[in-house]
């Protein structure tokens, strides 16, 4: 869990005094404190709200919350300049697609603000950027810098320059395995025949991302009076708002933001400070929270979360990640109102409970498997086409969301899909990686089914064999296995068995087709089995 440091003086000098009052606001704003004492307060920042990973932020918002402030936090910003440009080259496009770039100048950089950026920096990298993977953030003296700035990717060979805190100039291969940051970063561009540079109109180097900046142009001191600001990732979207973040937090240190123009096929400008306009009914949310709130409440409690709100319309802040769906506003209502004021209620309904069938067959499975040594993973509903097309299947085949917020837009029609890519992200820790996933999917008319599958590697075909006897045998139940010449595309034929019950095809095992564990990256053998438990349940139902 990430935190946030606040030394107590600024705290109380432009926020308010830490009396017993104040502490019970922070926790109900969702901050609970990790530690008070007379330098510092430290407060637990859930994953939900990287914004608040920066003072300013959390100050900007605690204030709307404690009505010292009203509605939406705006910033000024200014529109591009001549040559604050971004070219995007299509070489980058299989290995870190995209960037999100600004400019901010007018700004007065002593020791405690540098570090203060630095911290923010670091912990968005952690948390919503994923330990860089989904993200990664570079800033940089624009004093530096030449502009127009070039988004390319190079042969690692080609790459030559001397990384922040390095002695001297290396190539990009040299980089990830001699510099720190490369040695804790270098994973992520593995497999990749180019790695991403940002490089000036002089081509000088500024940085490869995500692993390191040039220790010429990628060091901002007390000098330092106008910045670049790139980040770069998978997710346009989610780089944008890590973008707004960092933007709100120079801005209210004094700095004066400049957009820029990212030349992709089809241009952008960023930052991009629109706010996006969600609808939310006054029935469902009283509905759902219990309470009897009138039109202008709802629009004081959106004040105080710090929105803006109009006969249904919720503006919301350009900087916000996590508000994706009408109950993530009816949360924040309910925080504004004050979970303090909830009266709990008994149900009128007497009886008692009792585990479903359903569930106690899943858990002797589960208990079974982690008796053999197992490790059980679990995964969200929602898949990316990404990660379908590396299982050699096409979205037609799944489930598309309609109008999702982020690219995971397809319902899950199998487990496989991700204790694969789990094992790809995994590449580097000990053997043997055994794992299994119990989880419900979704079929392609709409049904749903709970599935159970197992990966092992190394494993192979006889391996899993074993497996699968020895849960039949555990649980009771008759498996039948046999030679099969329909199967999924993952698997090798000849290597590929199909799993039967009571006369019924439950789902496939075997050994994962080479070229299935390219695309994920996975660098040994993997015997992969799945099957619908459906058929069991209704045994014991």
């Amino acid at each position: 869990m990430a935190t946030l440091n606040i030394p107590k003086e600024k705290f109380e000098k432009e926020i308010g005094k830490l009396d017993e009052n104040m502490q019970e606001r922070i926790i109900m704003f969702g901050c609970p404190i990790e530690a008070l004492n007379d330098e510092e307060l430290i407060l637990e920042i859930f994953p939900n709200r990287p914004d608040l990973l920066s003072y300013q932020n959390f100050k900007n918002s605690f204030l709307s919350f404690l009505g010292k402030n009203k509605g939406l936090n705006e910033v000024d910003f200014n529109k591009p300049l001549k040559d604050y440009e971004i070219n995007i080259d299509r070489s980058v496009e299989s290995v870190r697609p995209y960037t999100a770039c600004a400019i901010v100048k007018n700004l007065k950089f002593d020791d405690s603000k540098i570090k203060e950026i630095i911290d923010i920096q670091e912990k968005l990298h952690t948390t919503v950027g994923r330990n860089r993977k989904k993200a990664a953030i570079g800033i940089y003296p624009l004093e530096k810098i030449k502009l127009p700035i070039s988004y390319k990717a190079l042969l690692p060979e080609k790459i030559k320059f001397q990384p922040l805190g390095f002695s001297r100039e290396i190539n990009g291969k040299q980089i990830l395995s001699q510099h720190p940051a490369g040695r804790d970063y270098g994973h992520l561009l593995e497999g990749y025949d180019k790695y991403p540079v940002f490089m000036d109109a002089e081509n000088q180097i500024l940085s490869m991302p995500p692993i390191i900046n040039s220790h010429n142009t990628g060091k901002i001191d007390e000098q330092t009076k106008e910045v670049f600001i790139e980040c770069s990732g998978y997710d346009l979207d989610i780089l944008k708002k890590i973008l707004n973040i960092i933007c709100y937090t120079l801005s209210d240190m004094g700095g004066k933001i400049y957009q820029m123009k990212v030349n992709y096929k089809k241009p952008i400008i960023t930052p991009d400070f629109s706010k996006e306009v969600m609808k939310i009914s006054l029935e469902n949310t009283n509905k759902l929270l219990g309470l009897n709130l009138k039109e202008l409440d709802l629009k004081k409690l959106f004040e105080k979360m710090g929105y803006s709100y109009n006969k249904g319309q919720v503006f919301v802040p350009s900087y916000r990640t996590d508000i994706l769906h009408e109950v993530d506003l009816m949360e924040d209502i309910a925080i504004a109102y004050g979970y303090d004021k909830f009266i709990p209620e008994i149900p009128n309904i007497a009886g008692t409970g009792e585990i479903d069938k359903r569930e106690e067959l899943k858990i002797k499975v589960a208990e079974i498997l982690a008796g053999l040594g197992m490790l059980e993973t679990s995964s969200y509903h929602l898949i990316n086409l990404d990660s379908i097309k590396k299982f050699s299947l096409n979205g037609e085949e799944f489930v598309k969301i309609k109008d999702s917020k982020t690219e995971f837009e397809y319902l899950r029609k199998n487990l496989a899909i991700f204790l694969l890519k789990i094992l790809g992200e995994n590449v580097d820790v000990e053997y043997p990686q055994d794992i299994f996933q119990l989880g419900r999917v979704f079929n392609s008319d709409l049904s749903e089914s709970e599935h159970l599958a197992i990966a092992s590697s190394p494993g192979n075909f006889t391996k899993l064999k074993q497996m699968l006897e020895y849960l039949s045998k555990m649980l009771d139940i008759k498996f039948e296995i046999y030679k099969t010449n329909i199967f999924e595309p993952c698997f090798i034929e000849g290597r590929v068995a199909e799993v039967k019950f009571n006369g019924k095809t439950l789902g496939y095992f075997g050994e994962v087709h080479p070229k299935i564990l390219k695309n994920f990256k996975i660098k040994m053998p993997v015997a992969l089995l799945e099957i619908n438990l459906e058929e069991i349940f209704n045994l014991i139902e």
